[in-house]
């Protein structure tokens, strides 16, 4: 059988009893923080921000990938351009712009 038997003196009790009434009291501040409306809306705020931020992390590295693939298809190792495939797509961007320039001057006359 346990011993039921206490050897504290009623000061200790008391003192025990006023230690754990005030981190009780700390506990419930706590809750009570955690639980208020604006602490709630800001932490989430602070989700949504972080997950935007990573997203657009994704997404510089996506871009930033793509720029390289690109790049690389135009210029050499020595940063020298490859005209063998830049003046083919230079010439089909004249000739797009210039499709364009010609089909709104057409629409307005």
């Amino acid at each position: 059988m346990a011993d039921t038997s206490d050897t504290r003196t009623p000061a200790q009790i008391e003192a025990d009893i006023r230690r754990r009434r005030e981190t009780l009291a700390e506990t419930l501040d706590e809750i009570g923080v955690r639980v208020h409306p604006k602490t709630i809306v800001g932490d989430a705020k602070a989700k949504v921000a972080a997950n935007v931020d990573h997203t657009i992390g994704r997404a510089y590295v996506q871009v930033n990938r793509v720029v390289s693939e690109v790049r690389a298809q135009f210029v050499d190792e020595e940063g020298a351009p490859r005209l063998e495939r830049v003046v083919p797509v230079a010439l089909v961007m004249v000739g797009v712009v210039g499709l364009l320039a010609f089909s709104t001057r057409r629409r307005k006359g």
